[in-house]
């Protein structure tokens, strides 16, 4: 086909009321379409390939079968949502996607319609649908609303919160659970979707229903064939546990088979209250190199789809993710106690090589940020010295768990926070904008915010050594460049250091800010100070500098409500130091997503946006 009629049938459907005009005969060649125009687009783009690869028939099943937007289809996390985005009105901007004022990375209801509950973060998606069945009901309006959640979403503690409330309840909830780590052998592949069928069908949900009233009067020899019937079920069907929390459990069906799906989302779209779909499907289906390493092709950057490998790396700085990768390694070497914990970022937070060499000291909980906090909290109640690697915006998940289980205790847990300050392409949901802010506040808890790769490794050594909780927040991608060294070398506790002196104005830099703080400088004439720790401060370095200079300029990569800058403030107005402070940092709005550099700039946080922010505060002063 040339490039102009390669789509034939997606090129006709721009919302999803022209995709309901099709016969169904049409579906599985849509489908083809849209695999064929997605692995093109993000070629072209980067962006996350492999879970949309693996929804296309079932996001073509949903929007040909409910009535959307009116019924409200709620995606988990987003990573599987391209094709929904495809063909929701945005086929034409897909290009643009995680671009700098291009359409978003995840659902986001800001930007259509059809995105009918923002995500980003895992888990979450049941809860939301519920609380729009219920509306539903409420309102007496008839809508439908499904919530689709991964294999791995579904392990987060909120889903079954969610599912544990749904099945008390007669809203129309329907819940499909999109199992992509599971195979289906061909030779009863037929036999689960005729079950599938029968299951879904009005005849033998209202037998069932009808049955259990009954039953639940009759003598023990009903009650024997009751439990018969659940365990027979729950031998063919692994359903009996989704069951037992209040659901009717059909599945589990092959998620790329179009016309049973069809049918059985049809059959379930008359069903009254809680329903529960699974289905089977395969990360990166149709797209071979996808399948074969679904991991890779998660989230790519621009690539060749005609080769079988994405373009190799080429080699150069490490990353501070790879810097502390290699320094737990280098640590458990060295320690049989240190443990290494992470909430399903194993890859993301640089554990790939920890895990192979150090498995049983290995522990990856799930998307559980909450169980992963605790857990480290316990193994240091034992004398174990966890380390929990995780995303500054992820976290927050486990914000109760921080408070309540690992400073109010005085723990030993190590936080290695990465993604600190703004992250880029992923948007909002991603950012780590606020630990600053939220870690402070806490007693026992120490902060530290290293401003080039060899200083995370020295303070990553030095936070595993303190008895307390301590938080090492670095940024994504690379530093400055400068040489690590494999040692144990570690930094003194709540010491800052003055990298060059001025005169006047002093500029009080926190972590990655330090490095353009550093390019102004020179033409401000300006003391720096790296204070690389926001609990607890240099008070004796902050009490000199503002006893030589008239004005202080915090910088940090955080929101400047509640960050170090605040800190700063704090101790000048306790101790009444005579020097006027003013703070720098991300403002009070969400950033939207782009590269990191784009964001930066935009935020001000640039050399350039540094100084004009530095010259304006001084030009308004005198």
């Amino acid at each position: 086909m040339t490039e102009s009629n390669a789509h034939p049938l997606l090129d006709k459907i721009d919302l999803p009321s022209d995709l309901r005009q099709l016969p169904a005969d049409d579906l599985v060649e849509l489908s083809n379409e849209l695999r064929d125009f997605l692995i093109s687009s993000v070629s072209k783009s980067g962006g996350h390939l492999a879970a949309g690869l693996g929804t296309i028939e079932l996001t073509v099943a949903l929007h040909y079968v409910f009535d959307t937007p009116n019924d409200k289809l709620i995606w988990d996390v987003g990573h599987q949502a391209y094709p929904h985005k495809i063909l929701t009105g945005r086929k034409n901007s897909i290009s643009t996607i995680r671009q700098k004022d291009g359409i978003t990375p995840f659902v986001t209801r800001a930007e259509s319609e059809y995105d009918a509950f923002g995500v980003g973060h895992s888990s979450t998606s049941i809860s939301a649908a519920l609380g729009m069945a219920i509306a539903a009901k409420l309102n007496d309006e008839q809508k439908r609303t499904v919530a689709i959640i991964g294999d791995g979403g579904i392990t987060g503690g909120m889903a079954f919160e969610a599912l544990n409330h749904a099945g008390a309840l007669d809203a129309n909830l329907l819940v499909i659970l999109n199992d992509n780590d599971m195979s289906i052998s061909p030779n009863v592949g037929a036999m689960k979707n005729y079950l599938a069928k029968i299951l879904s069908g009005k005849f033998y949900t209202t037998v069932k229903e009808g049955s259990k009233k009954v039953m639940s009067n009759m003598p023990s020899v009903w009650e024997l064939a009751r439990r018969t019937e659940e365990h027979v079920k729950g031998m063919i069907v692994p359903g009996t546990l989704f069951e037992e929390l209040g659901f009717n459990y059909i599945g589990p069906i092959n998620g790329h088979d179009l016309p049973t799906l069809v049918k059985t989302l049809s059959n379930l779209k008359d069903l009254q209250g809680p329903q529960f779909l699974h289905v089977v499907t395969q990360k990166g289906k149709g797209f071979s190199p996808a399948e074969a390493d679904p991991i890779g092709y998660h989230g790519v950057s621009t690539f060749d789809p005609s080769h079988d490998n994405l373009p190799e790396k080429v080699a150069c700085a490490p990353t501070y993710t790879e810097v502390f990768g290699q320094w737990l390694c280098d640590a458990a070497d060295a320690d049989d106690k240190v443990v290494g914990i992470t909430p399903a970022m194993r890859e993301g937070s640089g554990l790939v090589e920890f895990e192979q060499r150090f498995p049983k000291r290995y522990f990856d909980v799930g998307i559980a940020e909450q169980h992963a906090v605790t857990l480290a909290a316990g193994m240091a109640c034992e004398g174990l010295k966890p380390v929990v690697a995780i995303y500054s915006t992820f976290l927050q998940r486990g914000y109760d768990q921080l408070v309540h289980d690992v400073a109010l205790q005085n723990l030993s847990v190590l936080f290695a926070i990465d993604r600190a300050g703004v992250v880029g392409p992923d948007g909002p949901t991603h950012s780590g904008s606020y630990d600053l802010t939220y870690l402070r506040c806490l007693p026992n808890m120490v902060i530290m915010t290293p401003a080039d790769e060899n200083e995370c490794r020295q303070m990553l050594n030095a936070g595993l050594h303190y008895e307390g909780p301590v938080a090492v927040r670095y940024p994504r991608g690379k530093g400055p460049g400068v040489t690590v060294k494999s040692t144990t070398e570690h930094i003194e506790i709540g010491r800052a250091i003055q990298v060059r002196e001025g005169k006047d104005i002093a500029l009080l830099a926190f972590g990655s800010t330090l490095e353009p703080t550093l390019k102004v400088a020179d033409e401000l004439n300006a003391t720096v100070v790296n204070m690389r720790f926001v609990k607890p401060l240099d008070e004796t370095m902050i009490q000199q500098i503002a006893s030589t200079h008239h004005t202080i300029f915090t910088l940090e990569e955080n929101v400047v409500k509640g960050g170090a800058g605040s800190a700063i403030n704090e101790f000048v107005n306790q101790q009444n130091l005579d020097v006027r402070v003013i703070n720098i940092g991300l403002p009070d709005l969400n950033l939207e997503h782009g590269s990191r550099e784009e964001l930066l700039k935009e935020a001000g946080l640039d050399a350039d946006g540094i100084q004009q922010s530095i010259q304006h505060q001084l030009n308004s002063s005198h």
